[in-house]
């Protein structure tokens, strides 16, 4: 079968791989969807993020959908023919975190596309993927695979939402309207958010934000865009930031209320700065976010249940064959918000 297979930056080849063995609780699915993330972009572009390097052949991947082809002979929740999201999580089960019902933070976590352990784990984006069968979450038949490949990400913004707490009535600050930061504006939104104001340093995801619900959308690189929010202390009561940005979270704890949470999701791979006396001062709560566990099945519950929408949110599908264009146009803000590859 093919893959796309990164062998150092920009040196993304389409390759034959091996099929992988068909175990008794493994399920093999014909992958119709993968959706490029911003950490395939970092692999992609710079050969990893922080200190995460890639030192070996690694195929991309981990926003996936697909075809149930066969199923172990152990396995009785998912049958072939069914259309699967693949969730790429696979916590091994028995470490103290996941005993704990905490396995985003498992000692031992697989994560496909993945280079964060050696032998890297092979990711998503080849034509047939064999999974364990908890991976594999049977979505609705009207459910398309390219709403499927959305599950993943947004996961992350449900599992980012509930680290910040009830929203209902709260006022929202989302900064960075990439898909991530576009994602967790639907989710606010769903969960009762009074408003939902959006920043960004470019003005197409800021258009692609006010699609999904956003109030009102401040491109940051004009003088005083967040002035009007300064106000008495500030006037967010919950700030999501989804750049990784250090200014954008120093900007964002000024128009924070006293008291307000802070959730970060986005990493740029390195360090940022905190402005500690203004958290002190105000008593802001920063709490981080890493991945998902039980939010990626209410993800395709919520999308396959037409709950949500999230289409508007993708750009473009591109064949296979031809990923090396698909991820120039990914990384390319002004044209592009989420980009699939389309196998088959």
């Amino acid at each position: 079968m093919r893959a796309a297979v990164l062998h150092a930056p920009k040196d993304l080849r389409i390759e034959p791989v091996p099929a992988a063995a068909l175990g008794s609780r493994d399920v093999e699915v014909r992958i119709e969807a993968g959706g490029i993330c911003g950490s395939d972009l970092h692999y992609y572009f710079e050969g990893g993020f922080g200190t995460v390097r890639l030192r070996e052949p690694m195929i991309l991947g981990h926003e996936i959908a697909g075809t149930v082809t066969r199923v172990g002979g152990e396995v009785a929740r998912v049958k072939p023919g069914q259309r699967v999201a693949v969730n790429p999580s696979r916590p091994c089960g028995i470490c103290r975190y996941c005993q704990e019902g905490k396995q985003n933070h498992c000692l031992d976590m697989r994560f496909y596309g993945s280079a964060m352990r050696f032998p890297h784990v092979q990711g998503g984006f080849r034509e047939v993927l064999v999974c364990d069968e908890a991976q594999a979450v049977v979505v609705p038949p009207a459910m398309s695979a390219a709403q499927a490949a959305f599950a993943e990400p947004f996961a992350v913004a449900l599992h980012a939402v509930n680290r910040a707490g009830p929203l209902l009535g709260r006022r929202v600050l989302v900064t960075g309207a990439g898909p991530i930061g576009a994602l967790t504006v639907i989710v606010a939104r769903r969960a009762g958010a009074l408003e939902v104001v959006a920043t960004d340093v470019a003005d197409a995801p800021l258009a692609a934000a006010r699609k999904v619900g956003a109030d009102a959308t401040l491109n940051v690189t004009e003088k005083d865009a967040l002035t009007r929010y300064a106000a008495d202390k500030g006037h967010f009561d919950v700030m999501f930031e989804a750049s990784g940005n250090a200014q954008a979270l120093a900007g964002g704890l000024a128009v924070v209320r006293p008291t307000g949470v802070v959730v970060q999701i986005g990493i740029a791979g390195g360090e940022m700065s905190l402005p500690m006396n203004v958290a002190v001062a105000k008593e802001i709560e920063l709490r981080g976010t890493f991945r998902f566990h039980e939010e990626f099945a209410l993800a395709v519950a919520l999308i396959g249940g037409g709950l949500v929408d999230v289409m508007p949110l993708l750009t473009a599908t591109v064949p296979l064959a031809s990923a090396n264009e698909a991820f120039a146009l990914a990384a390319d803000r002004s044209k592009a918000m989420k980009v699939q590859l389309a196998f088959g």
